[in-house]
């Protein structure tokens, strides 16, 4: 695995500050910490913490850099996968197909959606078929992908809650015994 310093990880969250979110009233930064603040108020074990702080880190500049032309899912679980494991990229890739498979399985989830989210879910694919939801539920950690979604639908709000950057930079020493 490649390390990722506390200094590192820090420097990549905090240049997410100001970076649009896709019409939503909250930047990057913002919408990484509030659900990583979401993730820990609902017990998150440390990977899991870190995959939903981290899902969007596929728009950092860096990351789009190292990884170009892929989707921000793809590019942010290549970054993932090298630095902090399988189980948090793999979360990373599957949050937007999670969105598509809470639609097809969660009647109450779509009117949750925030009219950037509808329009992006409508690029991304609509909603699953049976065939897709199938084959989503037999991935592993699909259950934690769609934790992450949801935090990631809640993470939008200019006034609410964040996770203090401390946090998650005592999460990735956990996790990686690092620095």
């Amino acid at each position: 695995m490649t390390t990722l310093t506390s200094h590192e990880l820090a420097d990549l969250i905090d240049g997410l500050a100001g970076l649009p979110y896709g019409g939503e009233a909250v930047d990057q930064r913002t919408h990484a910490l509030q659900a990583g603040w979401l993730a820990a108020r609902a017990g998150a074990d440390d990977e899991l913490l870190l995959a939903a702080t981290l899902h969007d880190i596929g728009r950092a500049e860096p990351v789009r850099a190292a990884h170009p032309g892929l989707p921000h899912e793809d590019a942010g679980a290549e970054f993932a996968r090298a630095r902090l494991g399988d189980r948090v990229a793999a979360v990373i890739a599957l949050h937007v197909p999670a969105k598509r498979y809470l639609v097809a399985t969660d009647p109450a989830y779509n009117a949750l959606l925030s009219p950037a989210s509808v329009a992006s879910l409508r690029r991304q694919g609509g909603p699953m078929d049976a065939s897709e939801v199938a084959e989503f539920d037999a991935r592993p950690w699909a259950a934690d992908a769609v934790a992450v979604r949801r935090w990631d639908d809640a993470a939008k709000d200019p006034d609410g809650p964040v996770l203090d950057l401390a946090d998650v930079l005592a999460a990735h020493r956990r996790l990686t015994g690092g620095n």
